[in-house]
């Protein structure tokens, strides 16, 4: 032994470095492990079997496994705000001075308060929790409910921010090879050599898989192809990176591990990889199950492959005297590996009634007793294995012999890594002859082209062996054995263990079976089994099999829960990357917005975007500086910072049939090179968005939503693209970062434009909603005849890197003309002049264009679009709904926005009967009077009428019902 630890071995550990010993603590407690330990290793070596407690009964639990599937070693690592709940001590690697405290436990590991739970099992059966908390109901919620709200959970969330950094990219591969084992790289070279773009991602540090530790001449074989694969340029080799999801369209997202937990690297700690694969191979090897036997969760029972992956890899003994469990050959390695290191194997317990392959009588020969037909009846011991109770398999658990010993390595065969595989779709059969599930070759994930997405090669694929690869010796079947004989009493069945951090029992399943919870996916959700953090990795097959027996039905009629990503667990920090703090929501800022800011402008914040609310000048409020823009607009000329405008390119052949089923109006007839205003409407018949469309080529549209709706609206129609109307050939793009749009207004528009020059901008050239690309001083452009204020308008688009030379030039070239920038208010105020409505203000959710006036706006001559039936129901005819009218004060006073109109008579609650209620409220410069739009019911057929509008603490508002055009209401203006 070293001095690293009274548990290490004084030789072996292909994976660590003696030379260089780590210090950390665990609990307080100061140990040391060497350079490529991992955490379970290192605890390991030191002595510390126990690390953890169960959730349910806090029952002390001890590594279970050496990789991801571990479901016990969960430790708080780190402190102040690098702390992070249930890290796996089996894949977090040993970094110098790391501070690690188990969890579950109070006031301490060895002495926990809450392992009274385990004396009070009977209390606490599968589903408890729906059959108690319920009479009386104030006894449960405010007495216990507190109590199991402070003890629920595993570990404690952290309360500081994270310090370090992390990152995403972006990759494009013709294939991707998930898993760094023999089958792995052999795919990797295979794809490579076709002259392929590949990547080979391995979730641990070292290729190889476990060839290297179960075969001889396994690291000459896994180095000769890595040389081989290092030297292809195009093949890209990643470690420590671990697949996490399969999406559609081979969408694969990959976690890199850069400097996990090593503060002082000075790197992003965590990369997440999001690629687009043409083939995805996954070769992601397979877990070894655990069998249930009474006592199957003391510390010291280990998966037989863990076992001897502590021994070879990193030179550590889990315990001195071995028993081996199994009804398989593969544990008879674990045995071998023992012997070699040094240490006792008292026996193997085989339940198959005979065992006579070259690994077995390989163990015979070293003089190890093997036990066929025979089985566990328990363990003795509560805090470590102490001795193994012995029984016939086919019995009824009557102890024949107990043996000494204090690690059990325990094989219940092996379950192919299907995660990824049925993630998108792929599905699996059940092979009774290798007592597991395995990807079904005929039924792959498949891509939009109706191909085959992914593939499975080596263990994943079910060929656990892979001889061909490994030099593997033929092995004796496999026969299938999920629960071992025990004595029948309560006590004993209540140690036989299935998912080992919810602490699902055997018979907790065989209890939800009996109640009638038939399907897997409700015994998994009555019973919690496989959803803990480990999401039923060793827990699942075998939690199959039980519900299976108890249903009296074979497994492939059971069926499976349904694997969904991430394969392990993501830190929030990975999956937001640079997205915290100011990046959080990032402020989106036009290419003017800087000009803006100099000169003063006052921010309204529009979505992500900030647009200038007003220009205050000198002393002036902002009243005050909203009355002078909107005059200077109206007398001369103004301009809009009107990029923040959503635009949406639709193209393809069935682009204006897409757009007619969008749009309340037909947009299929628009010619090219003009524009038409158009409604869109949710299938539940409620206008949800408006805007301008211009049709740019045969093809081809550009559709403008409001600021705050781009991301939704093209949402809204990726959705129906891609859910309803796959078929269909149109392709949407959101560019509306990729314009800057200037609106040019007001009287002296065309004037000031043509100072710039480079377009003829004439009313015959360009007539009102129409559009033309041209230049506009020396800038290409495209403009835009639309008017949103009543005014002569020109909207001017251009490349977003061009947007401040145009504006800074149109501000130059109009000194003379007065022309004034002019803010978001203004443009409410003078659209309200004109009865315009705005999504938002005339919309709450509730409203359709019929409320609006805006039958004009639904065409006549389609027979369909989104949302027309739902405005046919008998609610959305109705005479009684509130329709858009115009509001005049009669006081002078401005009505308050949101203001209910009353009427005579209450409701239940005692509040008066509403008739109508204000939706836009501004005081006119224009006209120098308060104006208002409102909802109200009948309002156009109640014209002058007087309506009363209270308010708390003031006196009533009143205002006359009127036209809701208060201002050119011929248009005459808008054509200059």
């Amino acid at each position: 032994m070293t001095d690293t630890g009274p548990f290490r071995l004084p030789r072996g550990g292909r994976l660590i470095d003696r030379a260089y010993p780590l210090p950390f603590r665990f609990d307080g407690r100061q140990m040391r492990g060497v350079a490529g330990d991992t955490l379970a290793s290192a605890l390991l070596a030191n002595g510390q079997l126990m690390m953890g407690r169960s959730f349910k009964y806090h029952r002390p639990r001890g590594p279970l496994a050496s990789g991801v599937e571990e479901p016990n070693a969960l430790l708080g690592l780190g402190q102040g705000g690098r702390f992070e709940p249930n890290q796996r001590a089996t894949t977090t690697p040993l970094v110098g001075g790391m501070v690690t405290t188990s969890q579950n436990a109070w006031p301490s590991l060895n002495a926990d308060i809450g392992a009274v739970n385990n004396w009070l099992y009977r209390f606490f059966p599968a589903g408890f929790y729906y059959k108690t908390f319920m009479r009386p109901r104030a006894f449960w919620k405010h007495v216990f409910e507190p109590i199991i709200r402070r003890s629920a959970g595993l570990g404690k969330a952290p309360t500081q921010a994270d310090p370090d950094k992390y990152e995403q990219a972006y990759a494009h591969v013709d294939v991707v090879v998930v898993g760094g084992g023999i089958a792995g790289l052999t795919a990797a070279r295979d794809a490579g050599r076709d002259g392929r773009s590949v990547w080979l991602i391995e979730q641990t540090p070292h290729f190889g898989g476990r060839t290297p530790t179960d075969h001889a001449d396994g690291q000459s074989r896994v180095d000769a192809l890595l040389a081989e694969l290092r030297a292809l340029p195009n093949v890209t080799l990643r470690r420590s990176t671990m697949a996490t999801g399969l999406y559609d369209h081979g969408y694969l997202l990959a976690r890199e591990s850069l400097a996990d937990h090593d503060p002082n690297a000075g790197i992003p700690r965590q990369r997440l990889w999001r690629i687009r694969a043409g083939h995805v191979v996954v070769a992601s090897g397979a877990l070894e199950r655990p069998l249930s036997f009474a006592g199957n969760d003391v510390p010291g029972v280990m998966l037989a492959s863990a076992v001897r992956d502590y021994v070879s890899d990193y030179g550590v003994a889990p315990g001195r005297r071995f028993v081996v469990v199994t009804n398989n050959d593969d544990a008879y390695r674990t045995a071998l590996v023992a012997l070699d290191a040094g240490l006792e194997v008292v026996a193997v317990i085989d339940a198959r009634s005979t065992a006579a392959g070259a690994l077995p009588e390989a163990v015979r020969a070293r003089g190890v007793r093997v036990l066929t037909g025979s089985a566990i009846a328990g363990i003795k011991g509560s805090h470590r294995v102490e001795a193994v109770k012995v029984c016939a398999h086919s019995g009824s658990g009557q102890v024949t012999e107990t043996v000494e010993a204090d690690c059990v390595a325990m094989s219940g065969g092996w379950s192919p890594v299907v995660h990824l595989w049925s993630h998108c779709g792929g599905k699996l059969n059940w092979s009774d002859t290798q007592s597991m599930f395995a990807p079904d070759p005929n039924r792959p994930p498949t891509g939009a082209d109706g191909k085959a997405m992914a593939s499975c090669a080596g263990a994943a694929a079910g060929d656990l062996l892979v001889p061909e690869l490994t030099g593997a010796q033929a092995e004796s079947a496999t026969m299938p054995v999920w629960v071992m004989p025990t004595h029948a009493t309560r006590k004993m069945k209540f140690k036989m263990w299935l998912d080992y951090q919810n602490d699902v029992k055997v018979s907790d399943v065989e209890l939800a079976a009996q109640e009638g919870y038939h399907s897997v996916e409700h015994t998994k959700r009555y019973t919690t089994l496989g959803m803990a953090t480990d999401q039923g990795k060793v827990s699942n097959i075998n939690g199959l099999a039980v519900l299976s027996n108890a249903l009296n039905q074979p497994i492939p009629a059971t069926g499976t829960t349904t694997f969904r990503p991430p394969y392990t667990p993501l830190t929030l920090g990975t999956i937001a990357a640079e997205a915290r703090g100011e990046l959080f929501q990032p402020l989106r800022k036009t290419p003017m917005h800087g000009w803006h800011e100099r000169r003063g402008a006052h921010w309204e914040p529009v979505g992500h975007w900030r647009r200038p609310y007003c220009y205050p000048k000198g002393g002036e409020s902002h009243g005050d500086a909203v009355a002078r823009e909107i005059r200077a607009v109206r007398d001369s000329v103004g301009t809009l910072d009107a990029s923040t405008l959503g635009k949406i390119i639709v193209k393809g052949p069935d682009a204006g049939r897409f757009l007619d089923m969008m749009y309340t109006g037909m947009m299929s007839s628009l010619p090219v090179g003009k524009c038409r205003y158009g409604l869109i409407c949710s299938e539940n018949g409620f206008l949800i968005d408006d805007g301008v469309a211009a049709r740019l080529s045969e093809d081809t549209w550009l559709v403008h939503t409001t600021t705050g709706g781009a991301e939704r609206m093209h949402g809204h129609f990726e959705d129906w693209l891609q859910c309803e109307w796959w078929d269909w050939k149109v392709w949407t793009a959101n560019v509306t970062e990729q314009w800057a749009q200037v609106a040019v207004v007001g009287p002296k528009a065309r004037v000031l434009l043509e100072r710039l020059g480079g377009m003829d901008l004439s009313p015959e050239a360009l007539p009102f909603m129409g559009w033309a690309e041209g230049q506009i001083a020396g800038i290409p452009a495209r403009v835009y005849r639309i008017s949103f204020s009543g005014e002569l308008s020109f909207e001017v688009a251009v490349p977003a890197s061009r947007g401040l030379e145009l504006w800074e030039k149109l501000h130059e070239a109009g000194r003379d003309l007065n022309v004034t920038p002019y803010g978001t208010e203004a443009m409410h105020v003078m659209r309200a002049e004109k009865g315009f409505i705005m999504i938002g203000d005339e919309t709450d959710g509730t409203v359709i264009p019929q409320d609006l006036g805006m039958s004009w706006a639904i065409s006549k001559k389609k027979p369909d679009y989104i949302g027309k039936r739902a405005q046919e129901r008998s609610f959305m005819t109705s005479p009684d709904r509130w329709k858009l009218v115009g509001l005049e004060s009669l006081d002078g006073r401005v009505l308050p926005d949101g203001a209910y109109a009353v009427e005579d008579g209450a409701n239940g609650n005692g509040q008066r009967n509403t008739q109508g209620r204000v939706t836009s409220t501004y005081m006119s410069p224009t006209l120098n009077r308060p104006i208002a739009m409102g909802l109200v019911r009948h309002g156009p057929e109640r014209m002058g009428e007087v309506l009363e509008f209270p308010v708390a603490g003031q006196e009533s508002y009143k205002a006359r019902i009127v036209d809701p055009v208060f201002y050119d209401k011929e248009g005459s203006r808008a054509n200059g």
